[in-house]
């Protein structure tokens, strides 16, 4: 058993300095392929299988982690992310050999952040509380509406009651740091229907919520029904200024229950951002382990297998990708720009020796013009402004060289 399994992890992100993340600290993301159904929008790894599959593939992520570790020396574990898939499908005790193997791998840093996602039809208490007893200490509830029609649309398992009822088996069992998934623009989703999940969900004050547009993805069923008719008729899609009202309410309302929106699609209570997803955000080290799982150490990016058979076989990565030093810049702005405290120009000029005017000055000069930008010369940041936030898209395009 993971031996601070019982750590509420409480310490805030406001103790970690992600302009300038320590080359020696790691984040581990695991990935658990399998699931009881696709839904209809997911185009994620992600398929079907028995219970009987899981055991042998954790032996193989256990084997994994063991094995990067012996490529990565030195290094130091400060979050963990198990996503999928429907990660919450595993067994409790095997989140714990996985992450007993980590431990034993990795020097551990004090009070990491562990986090599960995890679908409201597949736990009950004495799972969320065998997952909390194993050293999860964080759950990302894949919540995505309070409304049984729609869940049952989209083709979510669970239904309202049953997500109801596992948030609270979760603060039951300890969880005192929880994230909920938000998804606005459903079909035949009106401004109304959006507005009563989101005052239900902020009616719970979980830590942290995530809200995302629905995105329409090629090869999903949602795909093939987009713009065509089928057997059910073309997607019944919100029009655009809806879906526009949805995203301000979701601003406005989350603002007004004392969460901060720190990235373009999250908020959060003071303190409880996602240490991991930040990570991504400000390009530090994380390592993927597990079918299609994806990794970036220093200026290498990496990627494993697709093939289960292959992942059975090898440990060797399907690609790797040297980052050259106009990608780092690149990803950097882009990233680091859909956080609302933006860029560290001087951390700019440590990790790449110029200066950011030198490289991007007249895209910055042409947002801070326009309003879509702050440049904080006094405090040595840039970042979005609201309005840019609305049109991020537009914007961090522009940041490539």
């Amino acid at each position: 058993m993971y031996s601070s399994s019982m750590r509420n992890n409480a310490a805030e992100t406001a103790d970690w300095n992600f302009d300038d993340l320590p080359e020696q600290d790691l984040s581990l993301y695991v990935h658990f392929p399998y699931c009881v159904r696709k839904c209809r929008y997911c185009d994620f790894l992600s398929f079907p299988c028995g219970e009987n599959d899981f055991e042998a593939y954790t032996d193989r992520v256990c084997e994994e982690i063991r094995f990067r570790a012996g490529q990565l020396p030195g290094m130091r574990l400060r979050t963990v992310f198990f996503g999928g898939g429907t990660p919450s499908l595993m067994q409790p005790q095997q989140a714990a050999r996985i992450l007993q193997a980590a431990a034993e791998s990795f020097a551990m840093a004090k009070d990491p952040e562990i986090t599960m996602e995890c679908n409201p039809g597949t736990v009950d208490y004495d799972r969320l509380a065998g997952f909390r007893q194993a050293g999860i200490n964080r759950l990302s509830f894949g919540l995505q509406s309070m409304k049984d029609d729609e869940l049952a649309y989209i083709g979510r398992i669970h239904t309202r009651q049953e997500f109801l009822a596992n948030y609270a088996h979760a603060r039951k069992a300890g969880f005192e740091n929880i994230n909920i998934d938000l998804m606005s623009a459903l079909p035949g989703q009106s401004l109304a229907d959006y507005e009563e999940t989101l005052r239900e969900t902020l009616a719970l004050q979980p830590e942290h919520i995530s809200a995302y547009s629905l995105i329409i993805e090629e090869g999903t069923p949602f795909w093939n029904m987009y713009g065509e008719k089928t057997a059910e008729g073309a997607l019944p899609l919100p029009d655009e200024d809806a879906e526009r009202a949805m995203y301000y309410l979701t601003k406005k309302l989350c603002m007004q229950h004392g969460y901060q929106r720190y990235e373009i699609s999250n908020y959060a209570k003071p303190g409880r951002e996602c240490r991991h997803n930040l990570v991504y955000w400000y390009r530090g080290n994380y390592l993927g382990v597990g079918l299609g799982a994806s990794g970036m150490i220093g200026s290498r990016r990496f990627r494993v297998t697709a093939d289960l058979e292959k992942y059975f076989l090898t440990f060797e990565p399907q690609e790797v990708t040297a980052l050259s030093e106009q990608d780092k810049m690149e990803e950097t702005m882009f990233l680091g720009l859909r956080c609302r405290r933006g860029i560290s120009t001087d951390s700019f000029r440590r990790k790449f020796g110029m200066d950011i005017w030198n490289v991007y000055g007249p895209v910055l000069e042409k947002y801070e013009r326009s309003g879509h930008l702050v440049c904080d010369r006094e405090q040595h940041r840039i970042r979005l402004t609201d309005r840019g936030i609305d049109v991020s898209n537009i914007v961090l395009a522009d940041f490539l060289l």
